[in-house]
């Protein structure tokens, strides 16, 4: 048994005391930034770097492009997050590594496009020289040098892993202060789309010499009957020149502010340069308990006094929970959850690795639609906003470190990664790696996963971790001393390896990956497309229906994790080019569900779900034969076409209904019954095209340059019927201070581009369907979204912005 008592931080910096009191502030970094591509292999291409002896003397970089002098006016200008990946148009070469990273011209065969730099200046009152100044970066893709007024910061070699340097030293205060980022993707990490540049967010924090530390707060708490015990320990440090004596004090509030608990002021005495870790407790009493259906956010306050003045606050979001992990289960708060889980890569549609924060939100709300309850981090640490919006929504996740290593390397990665994510409500379960297949049955590998997993003690003994191998029952290397076992694929194994090992708890770290496009219903290898139903998997997977009636009816399976959520850029599986993107998603790179999410969503949800495919427009099939499939949870299915029954059938548990219809245009209607209670779905043969519809996922943005929302576009005929196999080319206009950020369609043989630069943003409807992507303005005035296609009645949706 693997049991834990828990309560969770959420470290919301946004929301982070900006009181003058306080003296703390966490500033977004994120606009008017400079971009130049720099070039690999040709040093006078790449501002002299490798030739200018930056490194000779400190700060000796007046001349290049790290110092202060240097003239970046000719430089695009644009605001973060930004991937410049996505921006590429695509190359159909015969190197693997860009067929898997989606056809996009980065990596060592392109250094002209492999290396960007970055500047961004600003300016720090004088008034302001008494505090202490970092610089946090969400995440960089990749082997990042970072530079401050030509000062060298250091290097980060993780695409994912975020990191904060000190700067104070180096500021020129009430002058002209400039960050420099030489970006090099020219190695992978993964083999899959990656992305490049400052793709996540970019912070100035501001604080005084006695403060808390970078990721210094912990929280953890045992529940007990109707108490919690909640307890925080604080990192302090002093980067005075002198001795500091303080007090620490941590309270906890509702929502609404209302104080529930709060410690005593504890005395603090901090030498120069010295830190310290405080440990304090505070009853909770009727503890609101953070679960999958109601994610209730605490809020937890640390306040450190000098002289009884308040010179640091810092506040986060928190949830009180339970997990106990044993051999038959995941228990949340006592309660069995059988984990329905999905796999997922970071990129969308039109944006690639650079999503605005609400685009998180969205994707795990259509994840949660869908049925789903966890989300495993396949194979990244994720960006912070991501574990925000599982927090909020309600969604577990497996965090994963990005190699099995313990270097003193990625030993750090996996520091930075523990103690940035450990308090959040979300995270139930570290994963250490992730097929090793060269040291993952070896004693070499079984020696760094003990090394990795004492660190993860260390640093939360709070949780436990798990091991994604792509093996069968093989108990050797790595699976000897994880304490979840988890498996890749390999599923028809998983009862033998229980049997041999019956207390060690197993979970379906990568299950299904069926290949499905969406729309397409016969094997396409010329646009190279397989059809959108289960019945295609590679050699290594299965499909939903094979791993599901095995990982449902059992309790030995914790449950499992779908290859994947949504298809990502890259990886195309069975083929490759003019395939871009992969075809394991449950949905598509937009979102938009295959026919695959109803079988999920009837078993996985309570919902009423009476789903029938293919579409009914078959044109020239005149009496051939159509596979007919029903997805339900109904108890049976009764087929009509034109009113003529074609028979009634029970539906099986975990399983779907099949018929062979003849074709003939018109109206094909399912009925079902559910516990009695009368469910109808049709699909009807359309007319042409005569109009577009567009639906925002919402009308209201926040004006702060960052928002966004998600714009569907459809096609319906003269009685208002979607065209589902429509092809028509939107044309797309924005009046207002807003932005189209990305368009896309889920065709993963398109080749057009994700952005458009000179304002005639498009994209041609892929089966009846594609996406524009809007991100808010700073002015608090509306935003105007027209769609236009010839020979169509054009639309217009509206969206109101608000200054808060």
């Amino acid at each position: 048994m693997v049991r834990f008592f828990f309560i969770f931080l959420l470290v919301v910096d946004a929301a982070i005391g900006m009181t003058q009191s306080s003296q703390r502030k966490r500033v977004n970094f994120d606009e008017d930034w400079r971009f130049h591509f720099g070039n690999a292999a040709d040093p006078t291409k790449d501002f002299n770097y490798r030739i200018a002896p930056i490194f000779a003397k400190s700060g000796a970089t007046t001349n290049t492009a790290l110092g202060v002098g240097f003239k970046d006016s000719s430089w695009r200008q644009l605001d973060l997050p930004h991937d410049w990946a996505v921006e590429l148009p695509f190359v159909n070469s015969p190197n693997f590594d860009v067929m898997a990273h989606g056809y996009k011209p980065v990596g060592g065969l392109f250094p002209e496009t492999s290396v960007g730099w970055y500047r961004k200046h600003f300016t720090i009152a004088r008034k302001d020289s008494g505090q202490r100044f970092s610089v946090t970066f969400d995440g960089i893709f990749r082997d990042a040098n970072i530079w401050v007024n030509g000062f060298y910061l250091g290097n980060n070699q993780s695409g994912y892993i975020g990191v904060t340097y000190d700067i104070t030293d180096y500021i020129n205060y009430g002058r002209d202060n400039v960050i420099a980022v030489r970006a090099d993707a020219s190695q992978y990490e993964g083999w899959f789309y990656e992305g490049a540049g400052i793709y996540r967010h970019v912070w100035l924090n501001s604080y005084n010499n006695t403060h808390v530390a970078n990721d210094g707060i912990f929280a953890s708490a045992e529940v007990k009957g109707n108490a919690a015990t909640v307890s925080i320990e604080t990192t302090i440090e002093n980067q005075g020149q002198g001795t500091s004596a303080c007090t620490v004090q941590t309270y906890v509030t509702e929502r609404n502010g209302k104080v529930v608990a709060q410690s005593n002021e504890q005395p603090l005495t901090l030498l120069t340069i010295e830190s310290k870790a405080v440990t304090q407790q505070v009853a909770v009493s009727q503890p609101h308990l953070w679960s999958l259906e109601d994610p209730y956010l605490y809020r937890v306050v640390t306040i450190i006094k000098q002289n009884g003045k308040v010179i640091d606050r810092v506040q986060h979001r928190f949830g009180i929970r339970t997990i106990d992990i044993k051999w038959n289960g995941v228990f949340l708060n006592g309660k069995h959850v059988k984990i329905k889980g999905t796999n997922n890569h970071q990129d969308h549609a039109g944006i690639g690795s650079a999503l605005p924060d609400a685009m998180q939100y969205y994707r795990v709300r259509l994840l949660k639609e869908l049925g789903s309850n966890s989300y495993r981090v396949s194979h990244n640490a994720p960006t912070p906003e991501l574990l925000d919006a599982c927090d909020s929504l309600g969604m577990l996740v497996i965090d994963e470190q990005r190699l099995l290593n313990s270097s003193p390397e990625y030993v750090y990665q996996l520091e930075r990664i523990i103690k940035r994510d450990r308090n959040h409500p979300s995270v139930f379960l570290w994963s250490i790696g992730n097929e090793e297949g060269w040291i993952q049955t070896t004693t070499i590998g079984k020696r760094i996963a003990q090394s990795l997993l004492l660190k993860q003690k260390e640093w939360d003994p709070t949780r436990t971790s798990t091991y994604a191998a792509d093996l069968p029952n093989v108990f050797n290397g790595v699976n000897e001393v994880i304490p979840v076992r988890g498996f890749n694929y390999r599923d028809s194994f998983v009862a033998a390896y229980h049997k041999d090992h019956p207390m060690q708890p197993i979970i379906g770290t990568e299950m299904g990956s069926t290949v499905t496009t969406r729309g397409i219903y016969e094997v396409d290898t010329a646009r190279a497309y397989v059809p959108d139903q289960d019945i295609t998997s590679p050699w290594w997977a299965s499909t939903a229906e094979e791993w599901w009636t095995e990982a449902a009816v059992n309790d030995y399976w914790l449950g499992g994790y779908v290859w994947t959520g949504f298809d990502y850029r890259g990886e195309p599986t069975p083929y490759q080019w003019p395939n871009v993107n992969s075809h394991f998603g449950v949905m598509d790179v937009c979102g938009f569900p295959k026919n695959i999410y109803y079988y999920y969503q009837s078993w996985w949800t309570d919902k009423d779900v009476l789903h029938l495919s293919p579409h009914w427009n078959w044109k020239g099939k005149e009496g051939q034969l159509i596979d007919v499939w029903v997805n339900s949870n109904a108890d049976n299915v009764e087929l009509f076409l034109n009113g003529k029954s074609l028979g009634k059938k029970d539906m099986p548990r975990n399983k779907h209904l099949q018929w062979s219809v003849r074709y003939k245009p018109g109206v094909l209607e399912a009925v079902a019954y559910k516990k009695g209670k009368k469910l109808t779905s049709k699909v009807e043969t359309t007319g042409a095209p005569v109009a577009i519809i567009l639906k925002a996922d919402r009308n209201s943005l926040l004006a702060d340059n960052q928002d966004a929302t998600v714009v569907n576009v459809s096609v319906v005929d003269q009685q208002g019927r979607e065209v589902p196999d429509a092809g028509n080319q939107i044309q797309f206009s924005l009046a207002g201070s807003g932005k189209i950020i990305g368009v896309g369609n889920g065709d993963p043989s398109s080749h057009e581009p994700d952005k458009y630069f000179n304002g005639a943003w498009k994209r041609q409807l892929f089966n009846g369907k594609c996406q524009v992507i809007i991100q808010a303005g700073k002015e608090k005035s509306p935003i105007q979204l027209e769609a236009k296609s010839e020979g169509l009645k054009p639309a217009v949706v509206y969206f109101q912005q608000e200054i808060l």
